[in-house]
């Protein structure tokens, strides 16, 4: 802010250009933490109890990690948005870090906890290590058993939502039907899937459908209904058809609504994963975790199940930027 002084008035005129600080003191937590987890990890001996060979996974992750922040903490100083994001989630990035060390501290150093069951950070690092072409393949298998069963659920479940939000008929036959069979849970129907579905991966793939197809019909459909009935006032009195009132009124109106059946059919969809690779796949993530478990490696276990909550992670979070950009009239109307 500046003043302008003349004829005995000052202005307050503001800068067109305000001044940023050119650096962000938060973007030095996750390296700090790191730092501190590392340090503590070479330093600390382990337990006399643990008998395991030492591996080095654990050291070389942070390190790189440790490379990773400091050029992106160099990389703040001359980009606004870096130093805006990075400095946004280093707290909690910091905070991950140190748990993990505590993890650490835990297992090997002071073996508060069985390792059998609560395999060293290093161990299970060392899983994605040397197995990683194996954990490959079953990632492959079970994202094509996963997509698709969710696209076969996500297409019924719109088309069958569609229906009952229309049409009074299709509610009163479908309506009862859905209120009856949707709430069981998918894994239920395995005897029926097995016995109706000669081979295992079409099992698998129905039974996945069936998770993701209940929350998107009955949100579709509680979406429909709620669709203002000027609007298709407005759309008749142009002359749209049924048809085309569905296509260019109903179903965009209602768009927010099947985004949060699909968000709820993805979670869904994972639970029924684990138990559909149970029962007579050779492939996939959990047929490999149940697989290990079975043998008490653990370690291997607990990188299934990362793999899983990553693989989550990213679909959903594709999903909402999917969601962001079909719903960008949204920005102006609600919280964003």
């Amino acid at each position: 802010m500046s003043k302008i002084g003349g004829s005995g008035t000052a202005q307050t005129v503001k800068n067109d250009f305000p001044s940023q600080p050119s650096f962000d003191w938060r973007v030095i937590l996750p390296l700090a933490s790191i730092g501190f987890v590392l340090a503590l990890h070479l330093l600390l001996p382990a337990h006399a109890n643990y008998r395991l060979k030492p591996l080095p996974y654990l050291s070389n992750f942070l390190t790189l990690l440790l490379i990773i922040y400091a050029v992106a903490a160099i990389a703040s100083l001359f980009s606004r948005r870096i130093r805006e994001n990075l400095g946004f989630k280093a707290a909690f990035h910091a905070c991950g870090f140190l748990a993990l060390g505590v993890y650490n501290l835990i297992t090997i150093k002071f073996e508060l906890i069985p390792n059998i069951y609560f395999p060293a950070p290093e161990r299970i690092i060392g899983v994605f290590v040397e197995d990683w072409f194996f954990l490959l393949r079953c990632l492959v298998y079970s994202l094509r058993l996963l997509l698709s069963g969710f696209a076969l659920g996500a297409l019924v479940g719109v088309f069958t939502g569609t229906l009952i939000g229309w049409s009074r008929r299709f509610n009163y036959w479908i309506m009862p039907f859905i209120r009856v069979i949707g709430p069981i849970p998918s894994t239920a129907w395995i005897p029926v899937a097995l016995v109706i579905f000669f081979k295992p991966t079409s099992a698998s793939v129905f039974l996945i459908a069936l998770g993701v197809w209940f929350p998107t019909t009955v949100l579709t459909s509680s979406g429909i209904m709620n669709v203002g009935k000027s609007y298709f006032e407005v759309s008749s009195t142009l002359g749209a058809s049924d048809l085309r009132m569905i296509l260019t009124v109903a179903l965009p109106a209602a768009a927010p609504s099947i985004f949060t059946g699909l968000f709820n059919g993805t979670s869904a969809c994972f639970l029924t994963l684990m138990a559909a690779e149970m029962i007579g796949c050779k492939f996939g993530i959990g047929w490999y975790i149940n697989w290990q478990r079975e043998t008490l490696a653990y370690a291997n276990v607990y990188a299934g199940l990362i793999i899983i909550a990553l693989t989550f992670s990213f679909l959903i979070g594709l999903q909402f930027k999917i969601r962001n950009k079909a719903l960008a009239w949204q920005k102006g109307m609600i919280r964003w």
